[in-house]
């Protein structure tokens, strides 16, 4: 090396860092946006002044917590990323809560494509909605048991589960366990004897209405007049990537469905068959179920196909469509290894604050119902 070299050319702890990370979060560019300022930095599939011209993609930015000056000379990327993430801690816990809605809202997260983000939405926004003062109950109707992962709650065989309320009809409140990592956050573990569930169910009277009775059962289920203060602001309730039993339970159930999106052409037509299921169980089975909220997961400004998919659903959908899109992010996909949201596990970095920020757009749209 040179005399006059710079150490940040050749070693990872020079003044760059990396992009993924993106400590601190104290620039004005959104996680979700890159830098046209330099030609070389952009992706070749970059729009210039055409798909997304105008549209700008809304992310968490603008709720971050302000991080201090760092002392940039004797800072590594490593003690830089640490202090962020107790800021972004402290921030939580000092944020005020949001209003309250007046009754529970029960969402029913579904989307009979896999791999949408639509377990890893569940949890998250969870975890977001309980860090800003609401009551949260997590149903896991999923027999991989990946939100009870990620919630960090047990969910071995013998465990008591969805399966118990479904087949054997336990009330919710004896199978429900409080998450260890988030306050105000409750959840229903899925075990894997939930894969027998559909098989046990199809000689039983009603099979279709098990969760909806189990979750009007709830004594936290109601409006503020029925169950007072003590009541869950929010069920969520996470079905497997098919269309069976176990989803028709969920969809009998909610009120409202949450359906998390990929920013990719596949994730359309995946859309179109959901849409039509939904239909046939309004006419059939749930009259009050409505898509209030349709979440793009997965998005990645740099590319046309993402910008297209967005705005193609943001014009069919209007105003369902949330404002906040999550960008794809590692530090999403690392948390459920460490039984952790990212609320949790990463709470500075763009995936936790684009959660955060979708989340705070369901409880204000929630409080003006």
């Amino acid at each position: 090396m040179t005399e006059n070299a710079d150490p940040g050319a050749e070693f990872s702890t020079g003044s760059e860092t990396p992009g993924e990370r993106g400590y601190p979060q104290t620039d004005q560019s959104s996680p979700q946006q890159p830098d046209t300022s330099s030609p070389d930095d952009v992706s070749r599939e970059t729009p210039v002044g055409g798909l997304n011209q105008g549209f700008r993609v809304r992310t968490a930015a603008d709720i971050a917590v302000a991080a201090p000056t760092f002392d940039d000379d004797h800072a590594t990327p490593l003690a830089r990323a640490a202090e962020h993430i107790v800021l972004a801690r402290q921030g939580a816990r000092m944020r005020p809560p949001l209003t309250r809605p007046s009754k529970t809202r029960i969402f029913v997260v579904a989307n009979q494509k896999g791999g949408v983000g639509k377990t890893t939405s569940t949890v998250n926004v969870a975890a977001a909605l309980a860090q800003l003062g609401q009551r949260v109950l997590v149903i896991d109707l999923d027999p991989q048991g990946n939100a009870s992962t990620a919630l960090g709650v047990e969910h071995r065989r013998g465990v008591p589960s969805t399966y118990d309320a479904l087949v054997d009809g336990e009330p919710l409140i004896d199978v429900m366990t409080q998450s260890p990592e988030v306050d105000n956050l409750w959840a229903v573990p899925a075990t894997i004897d939930l894969a027998g569930a559909e098989i046990e169910l199809v000689s039983v009277v009603a099979r279709e209405s098990r969760l909806r009775k189990a979750v009007y059962g709830h004594p936290w289920v109601g409006s503020a007049h029925e169950a007072g203060d003590q009541r869950f602001d929010y069920v969520l309730i996470d079905c497997p990537p098919s269309l069976g039993l176990l989803t028709l339970n969920a969809l009998v159930a909610g009120d409202e469905m949450l359906i998390p999106i990929q920013a990719e052409y596949y994730a359309l037509e995946g859309l179109g068959q959901l849409l039509e299921t939904v239909e046939m169980v309004r006419a059939h089975l749930n009259q009050g179920l409505e898509v209030s909220t349709i979440l793009v997961t997965m998005y990645d400004a740099r590319t046309r196909l993402a910008s297209g998919v967005a705005e193609e659903v943001r014009e069919h959908f209007g105003d369902q469509v949330l404002k906040t899109s999550i960008p794809r992010s590692v530090r999403v996909s690392e948390a459920p290894s460490y039984g952790q949201t990212v609320m949790t596990y990463d709470p500075g970095s763009p995936g936790a604050l684009s959660y955060l920020e979708a989340a705070r757009e369901i409880a204000i749209q929630g409080a003006s119902r």
